[in-house]
């Protein structure tokens, strides 16, 4: 393997079409990365993969290359390549770096997602592609409306595939295969590797070269800390780590898109250049949120994992994990934002006397303990109130009366003493049974300690 990656220190070295030569030499690539040095040459030959890489490893020039070098030669006009990926973001960002990588080779690429009008789309593939960068449901969408063929498909990629199981994709992901011709080629790549991800590889994939890149701790260059706090205080917290921090630009996960998206307003409010991307914002808005982080116009961008999965943003000087991640994995995928090319990264994480367990796991793979921090002029006493509504979900707008008496003007008048559904449901009792999340969330857990702050003397 050192010889392989003495032998590919260039891009030279490949020897790639004089059209894709030119691509590299616009995008201003260099020096191939660990995973193209080893993926390219297997693609080349026309293998299977399966890849292990993290965002930020350079793993979608390390497909897209071996791809526009096997199409530059061949048909046009019809589908062969299919890169399948699991947000409208990813989707952009991989369909961005086929263009600029394919610019002169005359290939045209579309990448295709919801949340956006789909005649347009229909109008593009009508036109002929060779390249289509998708999300699962809406190409299940253009196929079930004979609006796309993938019967001449020739290469398969499958990016981010523990994401879109995730996010419960793998049955659509099945359907689509359906669709597919029996011989092609196939490229998976994920961050982590679950058991479900090892089986869909052992479906899809036939003799694969298996690459592992960076997968199994973090960057040396990102120094990790934990700020214990009660739940009710994290906002506040948050505020005055920004505010006594010295930082360049920040991304702060959270673990519902309802959060992010008020932490994101209250940053604003309080004079922070701050934006947030989450599922429930239009393409156009979170383009804008994505592309104002990149150029400086926001110094935070508050995001949840599905959203912020696969965004590629250099510069990133801190991550803070305002909810800690579920998994080590996790973990280790958000904080790979920062500290990337020999740059120092910091990675903060807001952790409750709930999170104990999760902050062990995460230990257990970083191999070290990680460092407890307090801010010295925080006040940890604030009781909490005894209605906190910081992240309340907004009531819903009663129904107007008009529509009601419209309903019942059509339906006519009801018998004597009958009552209305919405009459039903409102008399009855608005109580929350014992067991319920609500009830669960107020009892702390039992054992594990605590992550009582303590200043030091």
């Amino acid at each position: 393997m050192a010889e392989l990656q003495k032998e590919f220190m260039d891009f030279k070295t490949f020897n790639f079409h004089s059209s894709i030569a030119a691509g590299i030499e616009a995008a201003g690539y260099q020096t191939p990365t660990p995973i193209q040095r080893k993926a390219i040459p297997a693609i080349l030959k026309g293998q299977d993969i399966m890849g292990l890489a993290q965002t930020g490893t350079g793993k979608t020039a390390a497909f897209v290359l071996p791809i526009l070098e096997r199409l530059a030669d061949g048909g046009r006009g019809f589908v062969r390549a299919l890169v399948v990926a699991p947000t409208r973001e990813l989707a952009e960002q991989i369909n961005d770096n086929i263009c600029t990588l394919g610019q002169k080779t005359g290939l045209r690429s579309i990448s295709i997602y919801g949340g956006v009008n789909i005649n347009a789309q229909i109008a593009r593939l009508a036109r002929g592609v060779e390249i289509i960068v998708a999300c699962p449901g809406r190409l299940l969408d253009h196929l079930k409306q004979q609006t796309v063929s993938l019967s001449r498909l020739e290469v398969l990629v499958l990016d981010e595939a523990d994401h879109m199981f995730d996010m419960g994709f793998f049955p659509d992901i099945k359907r689509i295969m359906q669709q597919l011709p029996a011989r092609r080629q196939n490229l998976l790549f994920s961050a982590t590797m679950p058991r479900e991800i090892l089986h869909l590889a052992r479906e899809v994939l036939h003799q694969p070269v298996t690459i592992q890149i960076g997968i199994t701790a973090p960057a040396d260059t990102v120094t990790h800390a934990i700020y214990p706090v009660a739940h009710h205080l994290k906002t506040r917290l948050l505020l005055e780590l920004l505010k006594n921090t010295n930082t360049e630009s920040v991304l702060i996960f959270t673990r519902t898109k309802h959060r992010a998206k008020r932490i994101g307003e209250q940053l604003a409010k309080k004079g922070f250049k701050a934006a947030s991307i989450q599922g429930n914002l239009s393409q156009n808005r979170r383009r804008e949120a994505l592309n104002g982080f990149r150029d400086g116009t926001y110094q935070i961008l508050v995001a949840t994992d599905i959203a912020a999965r696969g965004i590629d943003v250099s510069g990133v000087s801190h991550v803070i994990n305002y909810d800690i991640p579920n998994t080590p994995d996790a973990y280790i995928h958000r904080i790979g934002r920062t500290g990337r090319a020999a740059s120092t990264g910091e990675a903060f994480t807001l952790v409750t006397d709930d999170d104990i367990n999760l902050v062990r796991g995460i230990e257990r793979v970083l191999g070290a303990r990680i460092k407890s921090k307090v801010l010295d002029d925080f006040d940890y006493d604030i009781p909490a109130p005894k209605n906190n509504q910081e992240f309340a979900r907004p009531p819903r707008k009663p129904v107007p009366r008009y529509k009601s008496i419209h309903k019942q003007k059509k339906t006519g008048p009801k018998p004597p003493g009958s009552t209305s559904s919405a009459e039903t449901k409102s008399a009855r009792p608005q109580q929350r049974p014992a067991g319920s999340k609500s009830a669960a969330r107020s009892k702390p857990r039992s054992g594990g300690g605590s992550f009582r702050p303590r200043r030091s003397r």
